[in-house]
């Protein structure tokens, strides 16, 4: 039986780029969007290209969407609900919802939603309660919107947006004033812990604890260190990791199973004056033991190219285990990458 390919081969893998939007739904990875650096100009990647990333196999995909398409953009925020992943927000050429003066790019204040399963992108018509949504104007050299939040001389208000009941047919903004429906906890770590930074990722990695990668130090150098923050203890606490060579900003970070935290994407140099260093790697940071399977599933697929005792006993396994440990080989093969 065929334990898998034999040598390099040609492979897709996702364009270099920063600002995306990344999220994973079922073991996948999917991407969107960003902008990249061709010449002395920054390009936005396609609107209808979806990048998907099987983690167990470690293969790219592309696919071309089709619905209601957003448009071509970088600075969005995204999330998976649901099996579906939502992004909001951005900066494309258009100048969309909230144009900003003499300014080059627009901001946009959009919904847009992307369904794996049926893959298609659709809008939909969101509405506003009490307030209208604004998008905040960016301060001088930030690429992104940000967020205002107007304190009262009592109360602080919170712009958020749900979309409204279990079966998603109403999507409203809802403005809370004074409301319980929303608590902001400052917490303050009582122990040393990482620089101050921008255009960073913290994920959550746990019901108590957080991951913080990469970023831009004051000093515009940018950072590859990694910190676990316990928001029970408050306590930071530095990681070691594989990955100190490879520093990042406005990277995309998502959880995946076994707390493992992918990174993607992102910059390596100081984006508003080299923007050069677009990436396209894919990190994978371990941040808790993985289960025994795994690790038994992992060591074979590693190794039994090496060994002919597993390549002669592999045929023996049970059928489903067979094909998990065959899948998962097609990570640790040796390949030949190539950018589309």
């Amino acid at each position: 039986m065929d334990s898998g390919p034999e040598g390099p081969c040609c492979e897709l893998v996702a364009q270099e780029r920063s600002g995306h939007t990344a999220v994973v739904v079922e073991n996948r990875l999917y991407v969107w969007g960003g902008y990249m650096s061709v010449g002395e100009e920054e390009v936005f990647l396609p609107n209808y290209e979806i990048w998907v990333y099987d983690l167990e196999r470690g293969i790219w995909d592309v696919f071309n969407m089709t619905g209601e398409l957003p448009p071509p953009m970088s600075g969005t925020c995204g999330c998976s609900l649901d099996g579906d992943m939502y992004i909001f927000g951005g900066c494309d050429y258009s100048g969309q919802t909230n144009q900003l003066t003499d300014i080059y790019w627009g901001w946009n204040n959009e919904v847009h939603t992307f369904d794996p399963m049926n893959a298609s992108w659709r809008q939909p018509e969101t509405h506003v309660r009490h307030l209208v949504f604004r998008a905040a104007l960016p301060l001088p050299e930030l690429p992104m919107p940000a967020a205002y939040l107007d304190v009262e001389a009592t109360s602080a208000e919170v712009e958020s947006w749900k979309p409204g009941g279990a079966t998603f047919t109403a999507w409203t903004w809802n403005h809370g004033r004074g409301q319980k429906c929303m608590h902001v906890t400052e917490r303050v770590p009582v122990s040393a812990g990482p620089e101050g930074r921008s255009w960073h990722t913290l994920t959550a990695v746990s019901d108590s604890s957080l991951f913080l990668f990469g970023g831009l130090r004051v000093d515009c150098k940018p950072m590859s260190d990694g910190w676990l923050l316990d928001v029970e203890t408050k306590k930071w606490r530095e990681v070691d990791h594989n990955f100190k060579n490879k520093p990042r900003l406005w990277h995309t970070a998502c959880p995946c199973k076994d707390s493992d935290v992918i990174v993607f994407g992102g910059s390596c140099d100081y984006i508003l004056r080299v923007d050069t260093g677009h990436c396209n790697d894919t990190l994978i940071f371990q941040m808790q033991p993985h289960p025994l399977f795994r690790i038994c599933k992992d060591f074979i697929a590693k190794n039994v190219k090496k060994h002919e005792m597993l390549r002669s006993q592999l045929t023996l396994l049970p059928p489903s285990l067979l094909t998990a440990v065959q899948s998962r080989m097609y990570f640790y093969r040796p390949s030949n990458k190539q950018t589309n």
